[in-house]
């Protein structure tokens, strides 16, 4: 019986964290949608709002940090329930950081619409590649919070068309660089905003593969995604 009632407040307090780190990842969602609705509509104020929530995501971290600490102290899980504690635990820094990348394309809209700029933010690939990356983190979440990998494969594959699309915006900002000097300015702001939006995107795959890991006790990062698709159905 003892056993058992330890296994139960062990269960217990891990679902005490698994709902703090869904609350933070509802947090940098929140953060993402805002940072590029800021600049999309010209919204400084929104931006610095979107700054400002950045510490709360840095608090949430530290207290799912500590209650972390303390169940493994505690309770000194093994097997699976090991791989469940340090899946939260890898969780939280990558929220921490695309609370980061968010609060960075915040500071890019206060930088470009405070100050007097010779051309105008290239919204269309932003709005996509944000609109990626912020499906891949909504998927993410969805499949740690389920412990079901279903989602996790399309995760995979949208990020390298993130990837892709990131390049290609790479090539045409240089072009407009190098054929009219006005844009250069601008132009190196979408390049600052674009990759926090591309790095957003590798932190939710990093979230993936820590379901994946967690589910299937096989560690899949850096692998191919069809050697990925072959562990999950074998």
């Amino acid at each position: 019986m003892a056993s058992e009632h330890i296994y139960k407040q062990f269960d217990s307090d891990l679902g005490d964290v698994r709902t703090k780190v869904l609350e933070m990842g509802t947090i940098v969602e929140e953060q993402i949608s805002n940072s590029v609705l800021s600049m999309v509509e010209s919204d400084t104020k929104l931006a610095g709002e979107v700054i400002a929530r950045d510490n709360e995501v840095n608090s949430l971290e530290s207290v799912i940090n500590e209650d972390i600490s303390l169940i493994i102290a505690k309770r000194s899980p093994t097997a699976g329930d090991l791989r469940n504690v340090l899946m939260m635990f890898r969780i939280i820094t990558d929220l921490e950081r695309i609370g980061d990348e968010a609060a960075k394309i915040a500071k890019a809209t206060i930088r470009i619409f405070e100050s007097d700029r010779m051309s105008k933010p290239r919204f269309k690939e932003i709005k996509s590649i944000a609109a990626n990356v912020q499906s891949m983190l909504k998927s993410s979440l969805n499949a740690f919070a389920r412990l079901d990998t279903e989602d996790t494969i399309n995760v995979l594959k949208k990020d390298e068309e993130v990837d892709d699309d990131y390049r290609s915006f790479m090539r045409q900002l240089v072009t407009f660089m190098l054929e009219d000097p006005r844009t250069i300015s601008m132009s190196l702001e979408m390049i600052f905003v674009t990759k926090s939006l591309e790095r957003i995107g590798d932190h939710a795959k990093n979230i993936s593969e820590g379901v994946i890991y967690t589910v299937s006790g096989e560690d899949v990062r850096h692998e191919p995604i069809e050697k990925i698709i072959k562990t999950l159905n074998s």
